[in-house]
């Protein structure tokens, strides 16, 4: 991999979905640069500090919110002197994004009242009520044809299906849930599954039509659903749970096919763990000199790392969650499916320096990354089955099943890394600290 230098960005930069620019901001200027130079393209100047940015679809236009002032500004790549200003006034803003289209902006206001459908091509504006304040209360088909929304009303949970052509309601339906967590469709849009509080284990699936296809609770009174994934073929749906184990159910019955436990001791011999090692640098005594140059004194106080193979059984570093504090820090929250359908990663709380790598194929666990440092986030390759982790250092760790990699970020200072995020093409990836971001570019290897 090689890197271009870091720039600051107090707003998550963003990776166009399309073209090859990226988008940053600082207080209230947008940037928009080159991703393959990082040479700035366009800047633009709103109205008061940005928040949040998001690109449309065909990467044509930004959307820049400013959630304080309640406003909304787009602004346009192909015609740098067009924009649009979005002011939902006394309603305030509390959420903002793109309708797949590209050219629809839903606006969720203050207190969660109503969403706004926004066109810009034919200024019309349409309303959705009483969306609900949850985690994941939105969630659209991946042809970007419907949308489903879960809404709280009369103290019930429902949910509403749109035609995100013309926001026309195709269903409406009350879900059996005691408050509704989560709502994400399959990835072939023929299954949307709704899952429910931590406080009651339920996981429900209906069809397109609002009938409900199959319910499914693993057990009854702990705490129950922290995280689903579909696989990318719709064929898999991955439950990970507070008791520290993720279970897979199949499109056909939808009943369990496995459950994966995440034991602190790893005693396969047919699982490989990876263990990161830091080692120190070596440095020629003959090259010392007083006082030492830039470059040889970050190479003397700096550490490196790799990769051992380590013998099983393994034990790993186990951490007993605080039983008296809310949100404790348990089970399996963090999973996503690769690219090929062939392997699941996961993170089990409990274990915060270990990232498992399943394989689907045989069921089985195939691969333990334990790191030094706690797994901040994970994400694959779009395109191959390759996995990318950080762990708030400035090294970024790559798997895939040829082996394991540690690279380091060069540049000065002390580059923090806890988000990535893969273009599309999977040819880079964005790397991004809390005020700072760089790109990483990869050779594209031939998957055979």
């Amino acid at each position: 991999p090689w890197f271009l230098e870091v720039f600051k960005a107090r707003i998550l930069p963003q990776l166009s979905p399309v073209l090859s620019p990226q988008a940053s901001c600082i207080q209230h200027r947008l940037v928009v640069r080159d991703a393959s130079s990082l040479q700035i393209l366009q800047l633009y100047t709103c109205l008061d500090q940005i928040q949040y940015i998001e690109w449309s679809s065909d990467s044509l236009f930004i959307l820049c919110a400013m959630y304080k002032r309640g406003i909304v500004q787009v602004w346009s790549l192909e015609q740098p002197d067009w924009h649009c200003k979005i002011d939902e006034g006394s309603a305030g803003l509390v959420a903002s994004c793109w309708s797949p289209d590209g050219r629809h902006i839903l606006n969720t206001t203050e207190f969660h009242l109503r969403i706004t459908v926004w066109s810009l091509c034919t200024k019309s504006v349409s309303y959705i009520k009483y969306p609900k304040a949850c985690q994941q209360g939105m969630a659209f088909t991946k042809d970007g044809r419907y949308m489903a929304v879960a809404e709280r009303r009369d103290c019930k949970d429902f949910i509403s299906i749109f035609v995100c052509n013309n926001w026309q309601l195709l269903r409406h339906f009350d879900t059996e849930t005691q408050d509704l967590f989560g709502i994400e469709w399959a990835p072939n849009g023929c299954v949307l599954a709704a899952w429910d509080t931590c406080l009651e284990y339920k996981v429900l699936l209906y069809s397109l039509d609002g009938r409900l296809l199959s319910s499914y609770r693993a057990y009854e009174w702990p705490l129950g659903v922290k995280g689903i994934a579909w696989s990318p073929s719709s064929q898999f749906l991955a439950i990970g749970s507070f008791d520290e184990k993720v279970r897979i159910l199949n499109h056909v019955t939808w009943k369990k096919i496995t459950e994966f436990d995440h034991p602190a001791t790893i005693s396969s011999k047919k699982t490989i763990v990876y263990k990161e090692v830091e080692k120190s640098p070596t440095v020629d005594t003959e090259r010392l000199t007083f006082p030492p140059t830039r470059a040889l004194a970050s190479s003397l106080f700096s550490t490196q790392s790799k990769y051992d193979i380590s013998q099983v059984p393994v034990s790993l570093q186990y951490i007993k969650p605080v039983a008296d504090r809310a949100n404790p820090k348990v089970g399996v929250g963090m999973l996503a499916f690769s690219a090929d359908n062939c392997f699941l990663a996961t993170k089990n709380d409990n274990i915060p320096n270990a990232v498992w790598i399943w394989d689907i194929r045989k069921l089985k666990l195939s691969v333990v990354l334990e790191q030094l440092c706690t797994i901040q986030a994970f994400q694959w390759d779009p395109c191959q089955p390759r996995l990318a982790v950080c762990t708030g250092s400035s090294r970024v760790y790559l798997w895939s099943p040829a082996g394991c990699v540690v690279v380091q970020v060069p540049g000065e200072g002390d580059f923090q890394i806890t988000s990535i995020s893969w273009h599309c093409s999977g040819d880079s990836m964005l790397l991004l600290s809390k005020e700072n971001f760089c790109v990483c570019y990869l050779e594209r290897e031939e998957v055979k």
